[in-house]
């Protein structure tokens, strides 16, 4: 089993960054894509940015450009830098942890993003 941890959640005014942590533990090896998922009251979950062992990065259309997923392979730990907040970021933001081979998924525990209008 893998579990995750994040951190760095808060509440920020608009235009404003804050920078995200998923630190990964345990059966990690066949770990090969993480991300980060979000959900704001009323909607689905939804996809934010993941990206693979390999580096390759995906993004959702409405932060491409102002969110930068990175990893660091040494320390089993994932960011999502964000900046130029807007209100409509504000959700309980998730990190994910996916193995595409055998289906297997983990969750964190979320953290609170809040951006003030």
């Amino acid at each position: 089993q893998v579990q995750l941890v994040e951190s760095g959640g808060g509440l920020v005014q608009a235009g404003g960054s804050l920078r995200l942590s998923c630190a990964a533990s345990g059966s990690i090896r066949s770990i090969n894509v993480m991300g980060w998922y979000r959900q704001a009251p009323g909607k689905q979950r939804e996809l934010v940015a993941h990206i693979s062992s390999g580096g390759k990065t995906n993004y959702a259309d409405s932060v491409r450009g102002r969110f930068t997923i990175s990893r660091d392979n040494a320390k089993n730990t994932v960011y999502l830098q964000m900046n130029t907040l807007k209100f409509e970021d504000t959700a309980f933001y998730y990190c994910n942890a996916r193995d595409t081979y055998s289906g297997y998924d983990a969750w964190g525990q979320g953290t609170q993003v809040t951006v003030s209008s």
